[in-house]
């Protein structure tokens, strides 16, 4: 079990115990000056400009964001735009209403592969990107990259123009210089010409125009190159069947699945689509209403196991973590091979006795036939690995059950003879630097990309270019790279360019330019110079589908089928061909031969990858993705290297950081130096719970020296040690002077994890499918009794207090079942039901108003049956219900069970509602902005003899000891939307009241900046302008990205999450004005007959953007009404029953569900769903039991 804190304790400290749930090292080792902040809500006053040179900073920070905007609303609908292309409105474009947003379908991509949207558009200018519902490879989500595009496109910090040698020139003289150089190298066969782009799509334009210009230049070599290639997984598919494949993972069809290093949520290919198929089978519903296609039952729940070395998104919902080194997961994938019996598995090295037991308890899982199985590894891993894994799923009938398929290869180049070399994208980059340095190269086309800094540090790509004669580098900021070329292109962003893209299945899309902000250059137009063709990208994106239509014969005109294909999206038939037998998984030579990977005890090893924010440093100058907190550490602005406690001492570092200056506290750490052969590199070292013990993880991207206002001065380049062969991992370093070492330096490191503490209040909780299965209880109905679930699991439900106070609380709850219970038998006690879900559902039960029986107004009024209990539930001056004749009751519910932490949520709300950057400094002063949150927890199993006070020491002690034992529990706070709202009482000037539909609503202009709310709120959600974030002195461009639909705010306002209001009223207006529409469904509801706004029309920008479709929003009274339909004589009638529940309701109808908080009768309108695991029997002292963790 958990530990178990005692809210009420005194204040943590020496002698205090631990609490059974928390944000950081220093609430878990009881730090005083954590407990002040915890105590301390009111922050410091507002501090006045800075010296010159500081505001000029900010000034500049918050020029990189969006300023808020205009209480209006969206299209709810998602009409077509108009085919036309967009043209400024000398006169207005047909099907178009000012005021009114249009959708345009397109594309972004990353690491060569699409993922489909939809951008909204206002007069002319795109200003939120949407998930495409019809793509498949986003099914209408979206992650933090693409919902983060629209920034890129107005950043100010763009190049704008040709430069030669660093001088600026013309569009014209490039292309001129384009054809010489092709013109030149015809009599050479093009032996002098090279080309380095990223990852390029199969079946693309670009792919095709590329192999286009290799057919006129045959001796020309084209390099694919991306410092997060994923170059280890498509030989390890060569390996194990003799060609290049792409495997497709159906996750939703997989009973058990085990990740190694494999998180599929940042999995380059698809990690969108993966995230929605896996979590699909984590959304635990014991009364899913199949045909509404909500989650599965107790009995349907996937198993997940994670096996890594830091801490992940799938292994913060995984049911059993397991953190290993680099090299012991190596031998861990060898280990179970052997147990599965895959033939000609290699030996696997040394494996803690943990490990061991772990590879049989897996093994057994995967081989039971009564479920499907599947292994996904990391495209990190090695080549055998990734041979291992293949042999492993095709051993366990992955490949039979269709859990793992095969299309052919969704990377351009390995389809023909050059498959080899393109496959190997280091090799292919170190024989380019070859060439370079031999003076073999005349030419160099660098079309996208940043290979000066990228690169890896062995090759010394900077210094090769200055020895290519002629070089050409096209992309979108004057970067390491641009510098360094003799001729620079400013590249046209992916949202201003005709052009088609691939997804994850091959599936294309056809992308339309939707603004031109830069008037730059797509690698379409460099290449149309080259081969002397029309240099109008859209002329040859035509061209080419005219060809495919041809080709392909598809029936009907061309011109309705490239109408067709812009407005969904999708070009149908164009998935990559399936391989229905891929042949016998074998295990090549190479792996079977293979040494076992070897650590040496005490050896500490080094993991690389990009970082979760700014990748691979190509988003360093988006202020969205650098204020965003990162998964797991909720670092923003930095990347630190993450180790364990344990590893943490072993560099006689700080295991916890210090609290200085500032209202919630800077986080003070130290930092150390890593050399490795002669390079050395210095970082801050973050102490991270669940980290592998003697591992640090390094995350790249960061310390650009070529780089935007925004990204200049953040974070550390760790490119500097990471070489060609040591791509992700090395070994071999030690806590010693010459190899890492602490320095005598302090930083800062700017981080969100301690700023909106809930002191110990349980609010992630999360149980078990024994623990539910347990709580069902005989119920007799008629002659037979047969077992139920209660409306509430004991681990979903408040804190522990009376019998009669718990009762009341959960009738409290929006939404739940012993509110609708309570409110039936309060409007007429015969109605008085069971009081279990499945009576609501067989009886077709409706909540028809909110009457409480409180004439005194004071909310002193409770049924007679309970006791109040004063210490629990003060009284109120709120009515129990303001508004008796309720009409719509918006309410959201999120599924812990689902939440990954990928945080597309936070920028999808930033977008939304223009919420500004505000930079480091800020940040460290508690102030960011952000209306939703992710907080993360940490849970460590109780200490021996239970929930004894300890102090400090022993805490730490416990804790490094039970670093393998941390879970980690994610969860999405926003406004909670309170019925009751602690908020609205203390405001002197109303600035915060209920609207009637039951919004906690801010009225900006009334607002005089006491912070009274943001006091008195519970749920540390409120936000304040402390000084004008927003708007303040931004270019041109910037302004152009602000949505129109949201009132902007100025300092000494308050702002929270609104359930993106503008949306709500919007559709509401849109539905009054189709009253008359026979189209539009008409319902009898307390409030007269209205047009209905059906269930899902709504959706607010967390919820769309939700991969895992963790989030519902809607109606609590959609099932109150009636349908009708207008008679002859102009009468309404009823046209059947009422409809029926909306998803909210019928998630918030779940025992799983609770309020956060709830015990404070603030009754929240946005709700919980606890999460629920599925461990394995077989590793009983593995399980983390239920609780609030």
């Amino acid at each position: 079990m958990a530990l178990d804190f005692d809210t009420n304790a005194e204040p943590t400290g020496a002698g205090a115990q631990s609490p059974e749930q928390f944000h950081s090292m220093e609430q878990m080792f009881g730090s005083p000056a954590f407990e002040r902040m915890m105590k301390d809500e009111f922050p410091e006053d507002a501090a006045e400009w800075l010296d010159p040179v500081t505001r000029r900073r900010f000034l500049a920070l918050s020029g990189a964001s969006v300023a808020l905007a205009a209480a209006v609303g969206c299209n709810p609908s998602l009409k077509p735009a108009s085919q036309k292309k967009i043209v400024p409105y000398v006169k207005k474009p047909e099907n178009v209403t000012l005021g009114v947003p249009l959708f345009f379908p397109t594309a972004v991509s990353l690491n060569g592969v699409a993922v489909g949207v939809l951008v909204k558009c206002h007069e002319g200018r795109p200003i939120k990107v949407e998930g495409n519902p019809s793509h498949p490879g986003s099914l209408g989500a979206t992650d933090v990259f693409a919902q983060a595009a629209i920034l890129g496109v107005y950043d100010p910090d763009r190049s704008k123009v040709v430069t030669e040698k660093g001088i600026p020139t013309t569009w014209e003289k490039a292309r001129n210089a384009l054809a010489s150089i092709a013109a030149a190298q015809v009599a050479k066969q093009g032996a002098g010409l090279r080309v380095l782009t990223d990852t390029v799509a199969a079946g693309s334009t670009y792919a095709n125009m590329l192999a286009e210009l290799k057919a006129k230049l045959p001796q020309m070599k084209w390099v694919q190159y991306e410092a997060s290639s994923r170059e280890n997984a498509v030989k390890g598919v060569h390996a194990t069947y003799g060609k290049y494949l792409t495997p497709i993972y159906a996750f939703e069809k997989a009973d058990t699945l085990v990740c190694i290093d494999g998180d599929f949520e940042s999995n380059g290919l698809a990690g969108v689509r993966y995230t929605r198929d896996a979590m699909s089978r984590r959304k635990v519903r014991v009364h899913a209403d199949k045909k509404a296609g909500d989650g599965v039952t107790l009995d349907k729940l996937s198993r997940i196991y994670a096996i890594e070395s830091s801490v992940s998104g799938v292994g913060g919902v995984a049911d059993h973590r397991l953190p290993l080194k680099p090299s012991e997961i190596e031998s861990f994938v060898r280990a179970l091979a052997k147990e599965l019996g895959v033939a000609g598995a290699p030996a696997a090295g040394a494996l803690p006795e943990r490990a061991k037991q772990w590879v049989k308890a897996i093994a057994e899982d995967l081989k039971d036939t009564k479920k499907a199985g599947v292994l996904v590894v990391g495209d990190t891993l090695s080549v055998a690995a990734q041979n291992l894994a293949h042999a492993i799923n095709d051993k366990i009938g992955a490949v039979k059950s269709g859990v793992v398929r095969f299309v052919e290869p969704v990377q351009a180049g390995l389809a023909g003879p050059d498959a080899d070399a393109t496959a190997d994208s280091t090799g292919s980059l170190k024989a380019l630097v070859a060439d370079m340095n031999a003076g073999k190269v005349d030419a160099l086309l660098i079309l996208g990309g940043n290979p000066a800094f990228t690169a890896p540090a062995d090759l010394n790509f900077a210094a090769a270019l200055q020895k290519v004669t002629t070089s050409l580098h096209l992309g979108l900021y004057q970067d390491e790279t641009a510098t360094q070329t003799t001729w620079h292109v400013n590249a046209a962003h992916e949202l201003e360019v005709w052009g088609d893209a691939r997804a994850y299945d091959g599936t294309a899309t056809i992308q339309q330019p939707l603004f031109t902000i830069s008037n730059g250059k797509s690698p379409l137009e460099l290449l149309g110079a080259m081969l002397d063709k029309p240099s109008a990208a859209e002329g040859l994106i035509r061209d080419a589908w005219q060809k495919f239509f041809t080709e392909k014969k598809v029936a009907g005109e061309f011109g309705n089928f490239w109408h067709t294909s812009l407005e969904r999206g999708v070009v149908e038939g164009t998935a990559a061909t399936a391989v229905a037998a891929p042949g016998e998984a074998k295990l090549a030579d190479a792996t079977q031969k293979s040494p076992a990977p070897a650590s040496k005890d005490g050896e500490i090893e080094l993991t690389f990858r990009p970082d979760p924010t700014i990748y691979d440093g190509r988003f360093a100058n988006n202020g969205w993705l650098q204020e965003l907190p990162k998964p797991v550490t909720l670092i923003c602005w930095d990347n630190a290297a993450l180790v364990s406690p344990a590893t943490a001492e072993r560099l006689k570092c700080e295991v916890s950081y210090r609290w200085t200056a500032g209202e919630h506290g800077n986080s003070e750490v130290d930092k150390i130096e890593i050399t490795v052969g002669e390079r050395k590199i210095r970082v801050p070292v973050w102490v991270q719970p669940g980290q592998a013990d003697d591992t640090i993880a390094l995350f790249f991207g960061y310390g650009r020296e070529k780089v935007g206002e925004v990204g200049k001065g953040a974070g550390f380049n760790v490119y500097p040690i990471r070489t060609t062969a040591n791509l992700w991992s090395l070994g071999g370093i030690s806590p010693q002077p010459g190899s890492a070492e602490r320095t005598h330096e302090k930083y800062t490191i700017a981080c969100t994890q301690g700023q909106h503490a809930m002191e110990g209040r349980r609010p992630a909780r999360h149980g078990t499918v024994q623990q539910a299965r347990d709580e069902r209880k005989p119920v007799k109905h008629g002659d037979h009794t047969h077992n139920e679930f209660p409306t509430a699991f004991s681990f979903a439900d408040n804190p522990p207090a009376s019998a009669a106070e718990k009762g009341l609380m959960r009738k409290l709850l929006p939404g739940s079942v012993e509110e609708r219970e309570w409110l039936a038998s309060k409007e007429d006690p015969e109605k008085g039901i069971v009081g279990h879900p499945q009576e609501f559902y067989k009886k077709g039960f409706v909540n028809n108003v909110h009457k409480h029986e409180d004439e005194g107004g004071d909310g002193s009024h409770h049924d007679g049956e309970h006791i109040h209990d004063k210490r629990l539930l003060p009284l109120t001056l709120i009515r129990d219900h303001q508004d008796n004749k309720l009409y719509r009751r918006w309410a959201m519910a999120l599924d812990l069970g689902a939440c990954t932490g990928c945080s597309a949520c936070v920028v999808a709300c930033t977008a939304e509602n223009n919420i500004p950057v505000i930079g480091k400094k800020e940040v460290t002063r508690g102030r960011i902005m952000h209306w939703i949150r992710i907080d993360r927890y940490f849970s460590v199993p109780e200490e021996k003899g239970g929930t004894e006070r300890v102090d400090a020491k022993e805490r730490a002690e416990h804790l490094r000891k039970s670093n393998a034992d941390v879970t980690t529990h994610f969860q999405p706070v926003n406004c909670q939307q309170c019925e009751k709202a602690p908020c609205e009482l203390v405001c002197p000037v109303a600035a915060t009241s209920h609207s009637a539909d039951g919004l906690n609503d801010m009225t900006y202009n009334r607002c005089v900046g006491t912070r009274y709310c943001a006091n008195n709120c519970p749920y540390k959600v409120r936000r304040f302008n402390f000084l004008q974030f927003a708007n303040y002195d931004q270019s041109n461009t910037l302004q152009l990205v602000n949505n129109p639909e949201v009132t902007m705010r100025t300092r000494g306002v308050m702002e929270k999450c609104t359930y993106c209001v503008q949306r709500i009223r919007n559709a509401e207006i849109e539905a009054e004005r189709e009253h008359d529409n026979p189209s539009r469904q008409k319902v009898k509801t307390p409030t007269g007959i209205r047009p209905l706004i059906a269930e899902g029309e709504i959706k607010t920008a967390c919820q769309a953007a939700c991969p895992s479709q963790a989030i519902s929003f809607g109606d609590l009274n959609y099932d109150q009404y009636i349908p009708v339909k207008k008679t002859a004589d102009g009468k309404w009638e009823e046209t059947g029953k009422h409809l029926p529940f909306s998803e909210v309701s019928r998630w918030k109808l779940e025992p799983s569900h609770y309020g956060l908080l709830a015990e404070l009768n603030t009754m929240p309108r946005t709700s919980y769903l606890a999460a629920i695991k599925n461990p394995n029997p077989k590793l009983a002292g593995e399980a983390s039991k239920g609780g609030h963790a």
